[in-house]
This record gives structure tokens, sequence and C-alpha cells, in this order.
């Protein structure tokens, strides 16, 4: 079976609200690609709602969804970190994170109440935003002889690739986005090619 080149994630930025005694749960909903990213939402969020007493939330990274984190933020152990990455999973989500910041309203809700409430607001914000298929896609460095550009243009066009960015002289390099299930059929093209070198990385 081929693997699949393919995963779901989230198109835009969506927000939630869910009101339970006095406590209101906004959720915001983002794509992201890396740690890096999260980190710059995560200290957005904590400096735009600096008042509010959690920042609780979960995200999945990568198409294999091996890396992923939920934080209770001082609510009761896996009573909001975990229901909010359930809801990214159960939607089979990756490459998102999903925030649910919490106003305390002075009635406690118990465990049970937590659970159910961060599971509410996550999946409103997921809700209010687009499911969308997107393709797994390597970076590929291309250095050639001129000489190679026209054969190596017609593979471009053929496959429809993205160039990166592209430097040419009498050694030219070029930098493509190629989709993950072509990647061994396009370097079969290029190896045929005399002094054509193709890097992943």
């Amino acid at each position: 079976m081929e693997k699949k080149d393919t995963y779901l994630t989230l198109s835009d930025n969506s927000e939630g609200l869910y009101k339970e005694k006095g406590s209101k749960f906004l959720s915001f909903a983002f794509p992201v690609s890396n740690e890096d990213e999260i980190k710059e939402k995560l200290d957005f969020l904590r400096k735009e709602y600096y008042d509010a007493r959690h920042h609780c939330y979960a995200y999945i990274l990568g198409k294999d969804k091996v890396i992923f984190r939920a934080n209770d933020d001082g609510e009761p152990n896996h009573s909001a970190g975990d229901p909010i990455l359930g809801q990214i999973r159960s939607n089979e989500l990756t490459n998102v994170l999903i925030v649910v910041v919490r106003y305390f309203g002075g009635v406690k809700l118990g465990v049970g109440g937590l659970i159910s409430a961060y599971k509410i607001a996550a999946a409103e914000a997921i809700s209010n935003n687009n499911i969308v298929e997107a393709i797994v896609k390597k970076k590929v460095l291309l250095q050639f002889d001129y000489l190679s550009m026209n054969d190596i243009m017609k593979v471009i066009k053929d496959f429809d690739l993205e160039i990166i960015s592209q430097h040419f002289d009498n050694n030219c390099k070029m930098s493509l986005l190629v989709r993950e299930g072509v990647l061994n059929e396009i370097n079969s093209k290029f190896e045929i090619m005399e002094g054509v070198e193709m890097t992943i990385y």
C-alpha cells in the first residue's frame, strides 16, 4: 500500500466561546507547523488575556502525529489539556494548536464539569474553522550544469513543482518543494541526467 502524503489540518485561525456557571472558556484554534510558532501564539494569548486564571492548551505536529502535548495550566490533572487534545484527535487533525483561556466565575465545576467545558470549547473553535487536506512537501536542492536546464525545467513543468529559489551561473542551484509521494519518481528522473545532483533537506 502506498503511504499517504496528505494530512488533515485547519485552514485559518478561529475562536469559540463556552460559558458554564459564570466561568467563560474562550477557545482559539491555529494551524501551526513547528514549536516556535506554538510558543509565539501562547505568548501572545497570555499577554492578551493576562487577567485570565488558566491558559490550557494542546497541540499535535507532523503527518505521523508523534509530536503532541497537553497542558492543564493549573487545572486538575487531565481535566483540560487532555479533552482539548481529544478534540484534535477525534477530528484526525495535525499541525494544530488549540488554546482555551478560562475566566473563573466563582463556582467550581468539578473535574467532570471541567472536562466537558474544555471539550466543548475546543470543539467550538474547530467547528468555526475549515478542515482542509494538506500535502506533505519536502525541500529539494538541485545542483546542475547550465546545459541541463531544459531537461530540468521539463520535469518541473511535468510535475508542477514549486520553485523556492534559483541561482543561475555555470553551476546552477535551484530549491524546489516536492510532494512527498512523487519524490522517488522525481529523483529517478534527475539521476539519469548528466551532472545533476539532488539533495533532500
